[in-house]
């Protein structure tokens, strides 16, 4: 299987694209939200085929499953990013040059974006609607997991595409197989840039075979450091939030850093967790603290392999420091620089944890499950990127565009 025909064709709609104009983008985007709430019934009969071959303890099977409430969700994203600016032709510098020369730095789409993703049938919708809007067409290669539900979703956005009279292949799924994903990886000349979304093992192989640019968006092992001086109530709220909101995210909380002066408010730290039934792997001191005061069931001793895991399940691990700087070494050396968090009310210890901290997302006294999109208000997001390198953090439709220079003068020749 040849896919460089494919890859061709992608490439050709992708120019095409620069003749829609904002307005047409955005009645797209409406008329594929309200396409996706009309054909619910269409996307989970391939989702429950889908989830049909998944364990039900599968940390995946979570992120795998739609229902009608989390697709209305998605049609709702689609309508936010309809309603934001649009980012292409934006000037983003403009100067004159002492020889006269008018130089202008303007915000243009990469051309053809490949993700490559696993059990998210999610991201079909969000990474097409990002791509139309920012003037991007795409390549999808989703994984054997989702492949039911990825192919009723690209279904449904060809159908509104033809509607519209727009070149279908702007959006093109691959085979779920590896060799699909090997020929993305060399599809140098056809692809601009790969976005891979899934567990580190699939970003590491990734980034380790890619000849295509790559921008990471890694795993977050998460923590919430519980300063000397945080409160009690917001700390039990924002640790709760951030562990049991939704387990199988990439911003949800792995492990609870607690400041050893502050071991007596474990307990009532933890007691939120308990609902949900939450296994807590604690270092020695913190065991103690939660021993009698947290179900023995879910109590556990942590080991080394306790720390710097992304859970993605109803597990978390803590760990008792000394002070700021001893929890400031722990998430260095455990952290994937997703998303990190302090509870304090000292500004002083606040300020340190922001500036030391090296992660796409610092926050005080809110809980990491805010690392998103829509929350950051970008509309749907691409990814959250763990990189320096173009993107950090959630991945919206500025960072979907690069930019040219538009050099204008007068006959003017260099000497």
């Amino acid at each position: 299987m040849d896919l460089k025909e494919t890859f061709q064709a992608v490439q050709s709609a992708s120019r095409k694209l620069a003749f829609l104009n904002d307005n047409q983008i955005n009645e797209i985007l409406v008329a594929l939200a309200n396409e996706a709430e009309a054909q619910t019934s269409l996307i989970l009969s391939g989702n429950q085929k889908d989830l049909a071959k998944m364990e039900t303890s599968n940390p995946k099977y979570d992120r795998l499953m739609l229902t009608e409430e989390r697709i209305k969700g998605i049609a709702n994203d689609i309508r936010n990013v309809a309603t934001l600016p649009s980012p292409l032709g934006r000037t983003l510098l403009k100067t004159t040059r002492p020889n006269g020369i008018e130089l202008s730095k303007i915000s243009v789409p990469f051309g053809v974006i490949g993700i490559i993703y696993e059990a998210r049938p999610n991201v079909s919708f969000d990474v097409f609607s990002l791509c139309l809007k920012s003037g991007n067409a795409c390549v999808l290669k989703g994984g054997s997991d989702a492949d039911y539900s990825n192919r009723a979703i690209v279904k449904i956005i060809h159908s509104v595409l033809e509607k519209f009279g727009v070149d279908t292949h702007v959006v093109e799924l691959l085979p779920a197989d590896r060799e699909a994903t090997t020929q993305l990886l060399n599809a140098v000349g056809y692809v601009d840039l790969l976005i891979p979304r899934g567990s580190s093992s699939l970003i590491q192989f990734v980034r380790q075979h890619a000849t295509i640019p790559v921008i990471e968006t890694g795993a977050g092992v998460c923590h919430t450091y519980f300063d000397e001086f945080g409160d009690l109530k917001k700390g039990a709220a924002i640790i709760n939030n951030a562990k049991t909101r939704r387990v199988s995210v990439c911003n949800a909380l792995d492990c609870v850093i607690v400041h050893e002066k502050r071991l007596s408010d474990l307990p009532s730290l933890c007691e939120p967790l308990q609902k949900s039934k939450v296994v807590i792997y604690a270092d020695e001191q913190a065991y103690k603290a939660l021993e009698g005061h947290y179900p023995a069931n879910l109590l556990k001793p942590a080991t080394s392999e306790s720390y710097g895991t992304e859970f993605l399940s109803y597990t978390m691990s803590v760990k008792s420091v000394k002070d700021i700087n001893e929890a400031l070494e722990h998430i260095f050396r455990n952290g994937s620089k997703h998303s990190e968090c302090i509870v304090t009310e000292n500004t002083d210890n606040a300020d340190l944890f922001t500036k030391s901290v090296d992660a796409a997302c610092v926050y005080t006294n809110v809980s990491t499950a805010f690392t998103d999109g829509a929350q950051f208000g970008l509309g749907a997001e691409i990814g959250i990127s763990t990189q320096k390198l173009h993107a950090r953090g959630p991945m919206g439709l500025e960072e979907l565009t690069s930019y040219k220079w538009i050099v204008k003068g007068d006959g003017q020749v260099r000497q």
